[in-house]
């Protein structure tokens, strides 16, 4: 199925991990709203806490090349956890604005460093004619559960045990997930550190950023991860207002509206990582991505304005926005075909624009949303993912890659053969 089996129960660890870090996705602005802050403070909020992400993002690939990917995934499960409880006891339960800019913001550090620290795993482990479909199922479990599963987590849990007993059980959630992934998944390669010994960290943090001026590719692939989901985390700002107020659905019909989005994602996630074995990792993102979210977004948001309170509607549309999000997954698998012999730093640029897309994306509503509207927003987003498209079709996969991959391919034809001839002897 595309999975590396030693990895497997870090796959499930993610997914729990990243379901619990989704529950608030879909309702922390209108909750924050609800209880008197304004929507810019809101935006200002995700658009620092974004900053965070960013930053941890790009930590994660040198931290990996010195600690180990398991260490750093370690360090971003109990970062996410001591912060999320100041971040709900000191910030949101007493409504106090700066507490939870502070604890939030620092929480921000946690997740990039275990999700994108085992990404880096899996460019370690996975021989490199798997990495697409490898990179398939890190995404589907990571939008497995931010935001869709997370939501719909959320959708069911808030009528039942209310919005503050659902943030909690988020730590829960998350908690549960990282020790499934780390106490259970013993591949040898995730455990020692990925650089050699005589490298500092001085050294690999230079070298996560020269990378960018070394190889230009890794920079334009960064640009092109940022543009990637920064319309997604605009879009859990502004979305809920336009949904439950012009729309006419209620914040349970949200919830689950984004639930089946993302659903779309995490399958098609799968479909372009195996697509993108077949057809190339270019074509995948720049036809499917680039343009195809560059048209899918103004869909997403004028076909339920013409059809209120149509849900089916909705959701179609929907699924068409998380289908075109997941065919960029196959950047993944590409970034280490592009420098391999320096795949944590490459990934390191990838995770960056990862967690620049966090912040670009709120700070684009924070911005332009008092200029043009929400209709504005939305047409700066579908120009972006037509100016990917075009910056995707200059990535290109170094000769030392095609070359292992073609020895990968070949190697793997050879015990085919061996393996029918000795079944055809054993007849």
């Amino acid at each position: 199925m595309g999975i590396p089996r030693p990895l497997l129960w870090g796959f499930v660890g993610l997914l729990l991990f990243m379901i619990g870090d989704g529950v608030e996705a879909g309702y922390l602005a209108p909750y924050l709203e609800g209880q008197g802050q304004s929507s810019t403070r809101v935006a200002l909020l995700f658009t620092i806490y974004g900053v965070a992400v960013s930053i941890s993002s790009w930590l994660s690939g040198p931290l990996s090349d010195l600690w180990g990917p398991k260490k750093v995934m370690w360090a971003g499960l109990w970062i996410w956890g001591v912060f999320e409880v100041l971040f709900l006891l000191l910030g949101l339960q007493p409504n106090n604005y700066q507490m939870m800019m502070v604890a939030y913001t620092a929480r921000g550090l946690g997740y990039p460093l275990f999700a994108y620290g085992f990404l880096v795993w899996i460019a370690a482990a996975t021989p490199a004619r798997q990495l697409g479909s490898a990179a398939g199922w890190f995404w589907f479990a990571f939008s497995g559960g931010l935001p869709t599963l997370g939501s719909l987590f959320a959708s069911f849990a808030i009528p039942r045990i209310g919005e503050m007993g659902t943030f909690w059980s988020s730590l829960i959630l998350v908690m549960a997930g990282g020790l499934v992934a780390l106490l259970f998944t013993r591949e040898p390669r995730g455990m020692q550190r990925l650089s050699p010994p005589d490298v500092t960290l001085k050294q690999a943090m230079f070298g996560s950023i020269s990378i960018i001026w070394r190889e230009p590719k890794t920079l334009v692939a960064g640009i092109v991860r940022t543009i990637n989901t920064s319309s997604e985390y605009a879009f859990l700002v502004i979305m809920p207002g336009v949904f439950t107020k012009l729309v006419g659905f209620s914040l349970e019909q949200w919830l689950q509206l984004l639930s089946i989005v993302f659903l779309s994602n995490i399958i098609f996630n799968l479909l372009s990582g195996v697509m993108a074995d077949k057809l190339g990792p270019r074509t995948v993102v720049a036809i499917g991505g680039g343009l195809g979210a560059a048209i899918s977004v103004p869909l997403f948001y004028y076909v339920p304005l013409s059809f209120t309170h149509n849900f089916p509607i909705a959701a179609a549309m929907g699924v068409l926005y998380g289908a075109s999000l997941a065919s960029f997954v196959p950047l993944s698998g590409l970034m280490p075909q592009v420098c391999p012999r320096e795949k944590a730093a490459a990934l390191s640029i990838l995770g960056l624009g990862a967690g620049a897309s966090t912040w670009v994306g709120p700070a684009i509503v924070t911005w332009f949303e008092g200029w043009r509207g929400v209709e504005g927003v939305i047409w700066i987003f579908s120009g972006l993912y037509v100016v990917s498209a075009l910056l995707t079709l200059m990535i290109t996969v170094s000769p030392e890659a095609r070359a292992q991959i073609r020895k990968d391919e070949l190697n793997e034809a050879q015990a085919d053969r061996e393996a029918a001839m000795h079944a055809v002897g054993n007849q």
